[in-house]
């Protein structure tokens, strides 16, 4: 685990013009999208702030209030997304070619992953499907009983309905952490080996056999020090605002906000997408390298 991490860290530090000018691009692309369509159209949320006190709750303004809400959490999603496919890609590339010590510049890894971004488009949008029918699965059975009894999901707690969607839940976060792990290394096979969608499904499966508790600790980590980091980043930014803005704006979000918090969500960002990119890279070159010897043919590759 120390040694995945140090690699992460180690590339960032060693080709930091390379791995931060990807990272840094990516998250104020990402962001300033978000950012200025939030600022255009969904700027206005007052109906939200009526449910701290319902007898004033109006429901169109809530229900309007909700929509904008969901339309500038999808923009930023989708944005969000697009970055990620981007920097993963660009980021993976990057730490291969540090691996043989040789240093890649943003020119070389955006020709070497340009050809795959469809690919791994159709992978980051599969993955999510994937997770997304486990839980419904799970969730199936308590949905039916509920439904059956007429107790819906406002019933009675000790129903059996209840009890089901209590254990689907839990089987579904089961589940969904199973799927994660075992296509975990999916991109990076998909990126490095030229592989196809299903193809790179189902090498990382085979990478990660025997191997998953151990990935899913190294991976949790791994999220854990990125969750950190962004947080950080937010704290100065929020005094900032708090301070330049001198009021609450959380019914009518004003442009000086947007702006001073997507500046620090730009920051913790361009740090932990490296860390992210890396880790699960160097992950599959473990697996490989205890599993396929390719310790060897990098040996080879890098002329020792």
């Amino acid at each position: 685990m120390g040694e995945i991490l140090d690699g992460a860290v180690t590339t960032t530090r060693r080709y930091w013009r390379t791995v931060l000018g990807i990272s840094a691009a990516v998250a104020l692309g990402t962001q300033a999208a978000g950012t200025t369509v939030t600022g255009l159209w969904f700027r206005d949320v007052t109906g939200l702030s009526k449910l701290s006190d319902p007898e004033t709750a109006d429901l169109h303004e809530v229900l309007d209030a909700f929509g904008k809400s969901l339309g500038s959490l999808t923009v930023a999603s989708l944005a969000g997304l697009v970055g990620s496919i981007i920097a993963s890609a660009m980021l993976t590339i990057v730490v291969s070619r540090a691996v043989l010590g040789r240093p890649a510049s943003v020119g070389d890894a955006w020709r070497d992953a340009r050809p795959r971004l469809l690919a791994l488009t159709g992978l980051f949008l599969l993955l999510p499907v994937l997770i997304t029918a486990a839980f419904a699965v799970c969730l199936a059975p308590g949905l039916a009983v509920a439904a059956a009894s007429g107790a819906g999901l406002s019933g009675d707690l000790n129903g059996g309905g209840a009890g089901l969607l209590l254990l689907g839940g839990f089987a579904g976060m089961v589940a969904a952490a199973w799927l994660w792990v075992r296509y975990s290394l999916a991109a990076p096979a998909l990126m490095l080996e030229k592989q196809g969608v299903i193809t790179a499904l189902r090498r990382s499966a085979k990478l990660v056999r025997g191997s998953g508790w151990r990935i899913f600790g190294i991976q949790v980590l791994a999220a854990f020090i990125v969750f950190m980091i962004g947080s950080m980043a937010q704290i100065p930014t929020s005094l900032i605002d708090g301070i330049v803005t001198g009021e609450s704006t959380m019914d009518h979000l004003t442009w000086t906000s947007l702006i001073i918090n997507g500046m620090g969500a730009v920051i913790g960002s361009a740090v932990a997408l490296p860390i992210t990119a890396g880790v699960t890279a160097l992950l599959y070159m473990d697996q490989r390298i205890r599993r396929e010897s390719l310790d060897i043919e990098l040996a080879r590759a890098a002329g020792m």
